[in-house]
């Protein structure tokens, strides 16, 4: 039995890791890896294995670093079923499909200004990852398996789904492997929420696990208290108020947008807002709330409890929810204070790039980094103090202040990183644990603390590393 680990070692975007035993190859995640030109190149490299020798893909929620190289394995063979929970296959087709028209207006726009400007043509700038036609294969592929339930999905190889509290349909999976007689249990958290975040339950960790292979996003820090972040978001706002500035949030379209909306309509309730309007500026993200409305079934306890009293905890009067561009161009005439979310949340892309650079230049304006920024990302550099960035070819100044609040994150932090630790070692102690998802930094501050806690030493892969399970 063996691990590979293609994607998120040493890093927080392209997951995926390959399972093998005598009789079966199983891939959990393929996601796309995110953050500059350094990432690009990694998509575009061959895949390091043989999609067409793939028995079935495990594919544990629906974010790009975790479903974004989907549509290659089918253009180059895979012809298994992809397995997730029924919230995923909807969230994914949202994100596949923005993803293809992204990347095939980008090759389009890109053809355009070399042949306008007599420059060399090169293929890498033209030729789009995948298509719409390629997502379409892909998602004939995608299968259900509800939270819970026992799944084969390969020879020897059964799995179990339990809810990770990091989006809507998100799962942290138990693997059960039978091969030569031996029964292995695998345990991947993959992304596990914060405990207390609002709308999602509070992850699960798994018992009984011989392996563990732990995300360490945040492996390094704890965030900054939910209520005290939510003091530092109402102090923006009242700023924001008085100089009649916008608040820019660069937001990932499933999960950060649904979360924030939620706070924000506690606000609105409570008499918070005076009426100040909010714009989410994204179809994809219109299209996530209106699903994560329809399976109020998956919220937490709170959430449902708000339901039933008639209080729809993601909707208020101020709040304004754009598709088209013409809508999205109208945004920057709006005078006064307003709050502008907006994708891509490390900001490589999408119409918070629009927003910025219409808005960093005004000191009246806020923005409010509310996710991880990886290497590279346009977020990252605002986030450690660039006087000036470069947007849309056009350089920037940043006179805009900048926040950032990851008391919002998606993530588990530290402490609630080793007490999911701690709680699937008990009873019975992991004979192997790996750290993934996580910079080297963090992963290897995760590590000294499961060491100093547990008592055992994890492994860091590196990327393309093997292991195999005794």
């Amino acid at each position: 039995m063996q691990l590979t680990f293609h994607g998120a070692a040493g890093g927080v975007t392209g997951s995926c890791t390959l399972v093998q035993t005598e009789r079966a190859r199983v891939l959990i995640d393929c996601g796309m890896f995110q953050g500059g030109a350094a990432a690009e190149a990694l998509n575009r490299r061959p895949l390091p294995f043989d999609p067409a020798t793939l028995d079935a893909v495990i594919l544990t929620h629906a974010h790009l670093d975790h479903s974004g190289r989907l549509p290659l394995l089918t253009r180059r063979g895979f012809r298994g079923r992809i397995w997730c929970t029924p919230p995923t296959i909807a969230l994914t087709e949202i994100l596949l499909r923005d993803s293809a028209y992204l990347q095939v207006e980008q090759s389009t726009r890109c053809l355009r200004r070399r042949t306008r400007g007599g420059r060399p043509l090169q293929t890498r700038c033209i030729d789009p990852l995948y298509t719409d036609e390629d997502v379409s294969a892909t998602l004939r592929r995608l299968s259900s398996c509800a939270y819970g339930k026992a799944q084969e999905v390969a020879p020897g190889v059964s799995m179990r789904f339990v809810d990770a509290g990091h989006i809507l349909g998100s799962a942290s999976l138990m693997l059960t492997l039978s091969d030569k007689g031996q029964t292995r249990n695998i345990h991947f958290s993959a992304d596990i929420g914060e405990k207390g975040s609002p709308l999602l339950p509070d992850p699960h960790p798994l018992p009984d696990a011989d392996a563990i292979i732990l995300e360490s996003t945040y492996g390094d820090r704890d965030h900054r208290p939910l209520d005290e972040t939510l003091v530092q978001f109402r102090s923006v706002i009242d700023q924001s108020r008085k100089s009649g500035g916008k608040i820019l949030i660069p937001t990932f379209a499933i999960g950060r947008t649904q979360s924030l909306i939620y706070h924000l309509s506690q606000m609105h309730h409570r008499g918070e807002l005076n009426g100040m309007p909010v714009f989410v500026d994204s179809p994809m993200a219109v299209d996530a709330t209106r699903l994560y409305q329809s399976h109020r079934e998956l919220f937490d306890d709170e959430a449902k409890a708000a339901m039933a009293f008639g209080c729809n905890p993601l909707t208020f009067p101020s709040l304004r929810l754009t598709r088209t561009g013409d809508e999205s161009r109208a945004i920057n005439s709006v005078s006064g204070p307003a709050i502008i979310m907006a994708p891509a949340g490390m900001c490589t892309g999408g119409r918070i790039l629009h927003h910025l650079r219409h808005g960093l230049y005004k000191p009246q304006n806020h923005v409010i980094i509310a996710g991880f920024q990886s290497h590279g990302s346009l977020g990252r550099r605002l986030v450690e103090g660039a006087a000036q960035v470069r947007i849309m070819g056009e350089v920037i100044a940043v006179r805009a202040s900048i926040h950032t609040m990851g008391g919002f994150s998606a993530h588990a932090g530290r402490t609630s990183l080793i007490a999911w630790a701690r709680a699937a070692s008990a009873g019975r102690m992991p004979r192997h644990w790996f750290l993934n998802h996580g910079e080297d930094r963090p992963r290897q501050a995760l590590a000294d603390a499961i060491s100093r806690t547990l008592g055992v030493s994890p492994h860091l892969p590196m990327l393309g590393q093997t292991f195999t399970l005794d």
